[in-house]
């Protein structure tokens, strides 16, 4: 699920830096941190991938975790995803 926020949230529970890493490294190391979580956590995803944006947005739309925050800046992007119930 997508639902964007205006902002970045105020409380984050994990960061995850996948700098550096290509396709599809940055998704399955976000899926594993995800696993980890509990419900309502959120997860900071900093990736410097030029596939990020899209694979986070097509991830977020199959997965039962929500995209709530996305920025890019040049070469990096960030991404903060709420830890679904699933």
């Amino acid at each position: 699920m997508i639902d964007l926020l205006d902002s970045p949230p105020e409380s984050i529970d994990v960061t995850l830096d996948a700098k550096g890493l290509h396709c599809p490294l940055p998704i399955l190391k976000t899926k594993a941190e995800l696993s980890q979580m509990q419900p309502g956590q959120i997860l900071h995803v900093l990736t410097t991938d030029p596939l990020a944006p899209l694979d986070f947005k097509s991830y977020a739309v199959r997965a039962a975790h929500t995209l709530i925050y996305m920025q890019e800046d040049g070469d990096e992007a960030e991404f903060y995803l709420k830890r679904g119930e699933h």
